[in-house]
């Protein structure tokens, strides 16, 4: 089944995870420091413990919401370290 067309457009909307685009911004702060170069253990991001952040904290997001707003979450963060970080060191 289709999702009715919007009222702007009159286009089906296509995009999935609506309730995830609404609580990103937010969801992200929440996150960030799982995925800072301190706060590694080994080596290795702290995802785990992001995961069960935003399941305590949007206990209404599927399984696949969570897993979708944590990836995303760490790619934002990434590439925001990655355009902070000082060319050479």
């Amino acid at each position: 089944m289709n999702p009715p067309p919007s009222p702007a457009t009159g286009m089906h909307e296509r995009r999935k995870f609506l309730r995830v685009r609404e609580i990103f911004e937010q969801a992200c702060e929440l996150i960030a420091p799982f995925f800072a170069r301190e706060n590694r253990w080994g080596n290795a991001t702290l995802d785990h413990l992001a995961y069960r952040v935003v399941r305590e904290n949007y206990p209404e997001l599927s399984f696949e919401e969570v897993h979708v707003l944590v990836i995303a979450s760490r790619r934002v963060y990434a590439e925001l370290d990655a355009e902070n970080r000082v060319p050479g060191s």
